[in-house]
């Protein structure tokens, strides 16, 4: 079905030929999915998802507390670059670190969050593993701000990469103006940016059908998909 030759690393042969004399106990047996209450316990990532933010705020019936990249917290330690300052600016991007001048590129390019790496190598890394999940993956999309060329192109590529899930949950970011809390050296001021306001902005997003049917990737074109630019 997915065409791919595993390597010598495991004895593939020998399994297929002592399923095909025992048999197996379930006819399904992997259904990786993105469980993020129980994976939060240990402070991993849900599943197989890159992390979303680098510092979150998780809330539950008793409170609200922060959670940081324990990963990024031990190098940046490491490195003796981890201090008050460091968190605030970390807090500042928005749990990013790609735009703060003091950590270094190598770091820069191992944390990015799920909103800075291409949704199409999301994709192609769930076709990996494909091959080997008998069921099926819940996999995740996220898109800061998508629309219809953009999902449609999406939906298209992890059905054309062979995905019997194209997509379980999307998610995206919340838009401007959202609440935020300040740090000691940054107050986020919300404003309208040239005097337009929130409605006209909508009202100037709309797309006539015409429009939207030209967002959607060309089978014939496909490298003018927006979704492989990303």
């Amino acid at each position: 079905m997915w065409g791919v030759s595993p390597t010598s690393l495991w004895d593939w042969t020998a399994l297929r030929q002592r399923i095909a004399k025992h048999g197996v106990r379930n006819s399904l047996l992997l259904a990786p999915m993105p469980t993020v209450l129980t994976s939060q316990i240990l402070g991993n990532n849900e599943s197989t998802e890159p992390i979303a933010s680098n510092i979150a705020v998780r809330r539950v019936v008793s409170g609200e507390f922060q959670i940081v990249n324990h990963h990024l917290l031990k190098d940046l330690n490491e490195r003796g670059l981890w201090d008050e300052a460091m968190k605030n600016q970390i807090i500042d991007n928005n749990g990013s670190i790609q735009n703060i001048p003091g950590i270094p590129s190598d770091l820069k390019q191992i944390y990015k969050t799920v909103w800075e790496i291409s949704q199409k190598v999301v994709i192609n890394m769930s076709a990996d593993r494909g091959a080997f999940i008998d069921q099926s993956q819940s996999m995740n999309i996220h898109i800061a701000s998508p629309n219809y060329g953009v999902m449609s192109s999406m939906h298209f590529y992890a059905w054309q990469k062979g995905l019997k899930t194209g997509m379980h949950y999307l998610k995206t970011k919340p838009g401007a103006g959202s609440v935020q809390v300040p740090t000691e050296k940054t107050k986020l001021i919300a404003h309208n940016e040239n005097g337009v306001t929130k409605e006209e902005k909508s009202d100037n997003m709309k797309k006539t059908p015409e429009e939207e049917a030209a967002l959607i990737c060309s089978l014939e074109n496909p490298g003018a998909c927006e979704m492989c630019s990303a």
